[in-house]
């Protein structure tokens, strides 16, 4: 019994990290920017710059990376999604129009998809190092 609980944190723990860590790095690189900014032609951008959210992919391949090389994928991808997708939707819930739900859609989707990729490509380097030293 001991046994079996052991395996299941040490599957579960690769997720868990991920779906705190991303929501985390959520926080740091777009929580604190909340204010749209009013263009001079009258139009309004963001909340975000462009170089936030690249901070924040660029960051997110640290946890991504750490689960997908010690073949933990559904840490990497499912942990990572999940992570995200919480912390998008506490992000906007606040806006009166509801279409918060298609950008916390988009962004489910999208960290779904980029990780699954990232996870593949991390996984088959892993592949031919091991056989390149073996």
């Amino acid at each position: 019994m001991r046994q079996r609980l052991m395996t299941t944190a040490r599957r579960l723990f690769p997720i868990l990290v991920s779906a705190v860590v991303s929501p985390a790095l959520w926080a740091a690189w777009l929580g604190w920017d909340q204010r749209r900014d009013l263009q001079p032609d009258g139009t309004t951008t963001g909340p975000y710059q462009a170089w936030q959210v690249i901070g924040l992919v660029l960051t997110l391949l640290v946890p991504v990376y750490w689960a997908a090389s010690r073949r933990h994928f559904a840490g990497a991808v499912l942990g990572t999604t999940a992570g995200l997708t919480v912390a998008a939707y506490g992000d906007w819930s606040d806006d009166s129009s509801g279409l918060f739900v298609v950008g916390v859609g988009m962004v489910m989707v999208g960290s779904l998809v980029v990780t699954s990729g990232v996870s593949a490509v991390i996984a088959s380097a892993q592949r031919h190092r091991l056989r390149a030293a073996g």
